[in-house]
């Protein structure tokens, strides 16, 4: 065992002080040996006698215990629920590039919207795409204060004190240039020996197994007992950051790439990848993508394609980012594995909106490291387009490495005995009238809230994380809630009182007393939130955003008419159809009314219509002396216009300030009209 002895000839210092601090480095170093670099060099007992050794001393000496001891790490009191918190800048998805085309591709978008002639070589930051889940960690003046989960992408969830408990995550950053505060976003994962052996003593307790290594690292974050997570050996890698304010204490200014920036993390002691790599030009970053993916079983953990980052970071400003995805980074995919196995039934599933979808049974077949049994075959147009029978042998894949789909079907090993499932003309659950409407592939039940899948599923999704955020109120409670006639609409949610649920099982006093503490909560929801709970087709989370924004109140968008939805950016004839379908329903009406009178109205200011620049894309560029780039869009949205990153046809200014560079020549290049911050606050000066 190697020995990292501190002080040991200065025999005036406090020897059980001496030993804390040897200890403390000991553990350090032995966790990076385990978490990072998969080369253990003590045993477990050799460890946990260290550990226990330290906490010994630390509880008979308190005045030893310092912020980012290693037995902090051990977890804490349980937490009731999880608290919400908002990303200072949102936490965005990637594109994705599922073949070598796509990835060239994406360089040429990139050439394209920064002007950039194919004599310039770009440089790319090039990483493992970790199957894990995205946390954010904020450090202040090199603390951890907090970390969150993604959610959806804009709040996620406080889960501080489980990620307290990951070891390669440094409770406290290493240097003295640090700054007053840095976001730092990565991924949470769980290497493959540990969910093996996490997986084996599941498996002799009794308790179910975790499907795959992802599902393993975001079940263990989303515990309440950190205690649970300190028991699960999970690790983290960073990729990027958010904000950083660096105040007095140093502007940065040797952090002029992606590459720079990762090695600065590292500085930091933050945990970034060892497989990271810096490469020249389109075809370096596929020959990178090809050789990973050709090393991806050797790997100690699991990934599912590889991330290219255009290596500039000033070059990464300019391009900027969609509402969901940055322009200038791209996962590159590897394909999806592929198993024989074979069909044994044909089952029918009815979805939340009435959806009757078939779902193949398959003979259980290895795949990805998980075991599937189950695809789905989306609808009867799919299954008579692959002529896919019960009783065929088929190729199965997990598209993006994790829905089962079935691929194609190996038609010369048929015997004769296969059978055609035919399209349904009745609901397998209630029994009402299935119907296919004209130009739709989905058979929907019609049902409707009689329907218990469609009730049942209609309320999960209204009292889910992403919707109303109704914590505590998961399926079984909600089955039961149906069974006993309590809910037969979400508005019936507001009704509950202690009585009904005490008709529950394993209800008790204080439980009961959380659930509708939880019920009450969410009247306080954001607008957004509950019109995505509402279920409307085609309106996911992004559309009900634009529509909070755009209306203010569910009272102002259940009057809205179809030309005013099509008039909203995004919203196009058939999500404008969908809304005005839903709003129009007597049912939906009354249960609107009675969500209203329960005290579950929200509303959020809406934006600015009507104004001076209405209808104006805008484009700032260069350095602005007159106001910042944040009050220059909030001028012009408040007027009624959009800003914008980049330069298209579809602008109708660029602003310009001093040392402009390639927006303000793609903008001449377009023939679009480029005015100063003079023009530009011309334009607002009232008549």
């Amino acid at each position: 065992m190697q020995q990292l002895s501190l002080l040991e000839t200065n025999t005036s210092e406090d020897s059980q002080q001496v030993r804390a601090i040897e200890l403390r480095h000991l553990l350090s170093h032995h966790n990076k040996l385990y978490y990072e670099q998969d080369a253990p060099e003590i045993s477990d007992a050799e460890y946990d006698a260290l550990f226990r050794e330290l906490q010994s001393l630390e509880s008979t000496r308190p005045d030893l215990l310092v912020y980012d001891s290693p037995t902090l790490r051990v977890g804490g009191t349980p937490l009731e629920r999880f608290v919400q918190v908002r990303h200072r800048q949102p936490m965005l998805s990637l594109e994705n590039a599922l073949s070598e085309e796509e990835i060239r591709a994406f360089e040429v978008k990139i050439r394209n919207m920064l002007a950039l002639p194919d004599t310039l070589s770009l440089t790319y930051q090039c990483e493992p795409k970790m199957d894990g889940l995205a946390i954010e960690l904020v450090y202040l003046n090199g603390i951890l204060n907090q970390a969150s989960t993604r959610g959806d992408g804009e709040v996620g969830e406080d889960v501080t004190a489980n990620v307290r408990t990951i070891r390669n995550i440094p409770l406290q950053l290493k240097g003295t240039d640090l700054p007053e505060l840095l976001e730092v976003r990565g991924e949470v994962y769980l290497p493959l020996s540990a969910f093996q052996k996490l997986n084996a003593r599941r498996q002799e307790a009794g308790e179910s197994v975790f499907a795959n290594p992802r599902n393993a690292a975001a079940g263990s974050i989303r515990q309440l007992d950190p205690r649970v997570v300190a028991r699960r050996p999970l690790a983290m890698v960073c990729y990027g950051v958010g904000t950083i304010e660096r105040g007095a204490r140093g502007d940065g200014k040797g952090v002029r790439t992606q590459t720079d920036l990762i090695n600065q993390l590292a500085e930091w002691g933050l945990p970034v990848s060892n497989e990271t790599r810096t490469v020249n030009g389109v075809e370096e970053l596929i020959y990178c993508f090809n050789d990973l993916q050709e090393r991806r079983d050797s790997l100690q953990y699991e990934i599912d394609g590889m991330v290219a980052k255009l290596d500039d970071l000033t070059l990464q400003m300019e391009l900027g980012a969609k509402s969901r995805s940055p322009r200038w980074a791209i996962a590159c995919k590897f394909p999806p594995r592929q198993s024989r196995t074979k069909i044994n039934d044909i089952l029918l599933s009815v979805g939340r909106t009435g959806v009757i979808t078939p779902v193949a049974i398959l003979e259980p077949v290895e795949l990805s490291g998980v075991t599937v049994s189950r695809a789905t075959l989306h609808n009867w147009d799919e299954m008579r387009r692959k002529d896919i029978r019960i009783g065929d042998t088929v190729i199965v894949e997990r598209a993006g490495d994790v829905i089962p789909a079935v691929v194609k079907v190996l038609e010369e090993e048929r015997s004769g005995a296969e059978t055609i499932m035919q399209e349904p003309e009745h609901c397998p659950v209630c029994g009402s009238k299935a119907l296919r409407l004209e130009g739709e592939a989905a058979v929907r039940c019609q049902g409707g809230l009689s329907c218990p899948p469609q009730l049942a599923e209609s309320v999960i999704h209204f009292a889910s994380r992403d919707a109303m955020n109704i914590d505590g109120l998961g399926s079984k409670y909600i089955e039961q809630m149906i069974n006993l006639g309590l809910v037969k609409d979400v508005a019936d949610l507001y009704q509950l009182r202690s009585d009904d649920l005490m008709q529950f099982e394993r209800m008790g006093d204080k439980l009961a007393e959380k659930l509708l503490a939880a019920i009450e909560a969410s009247k306080n929801q954001e607008l957004a939130r509950l019109i995505f709970a509402l279920g409307i087709r085609h309106v996911g989370e992004r559309t009900s955003r634009i529509l909070a924004d755009r209306f203010g109140s569910i009272e102002n968008l259940q009057k809205s008419t179809f030309d005013e939805l099509t008039g909203i950016r995004d919203i196009g004839s058939t999500v404008a159809a969908s809304i005005r379908s839903f709003f129009d329903t007597p049912a939906n009406q009354s249960v609107l009314k009675r969500l209203e009178d329960a005290g579950v109205s929200p509303r959020s200011a809406p934006k600015q219509t009507g104004g001076r620049l209405e209808g104006k894309t805008f484009v700032f560029t260069g350095s602005l002396t007159g106001f910042t780039r944040d009050e220059a869009k909030q001028m012009v949205e408040t007027e009624g216009g959009t800003v914008t990153g980049s330069v298209s046809r579809k602008t109708d200014y660029v602003v310009t300030g001093s040392d402009a560079g390639g927006k303000l020549e793609k903008a001449r290049s377009l023939g679009v009209t480029v005015i100063t911050e003079s023009d530009f606050l011309g334009m607002l000066k009232k008549d």
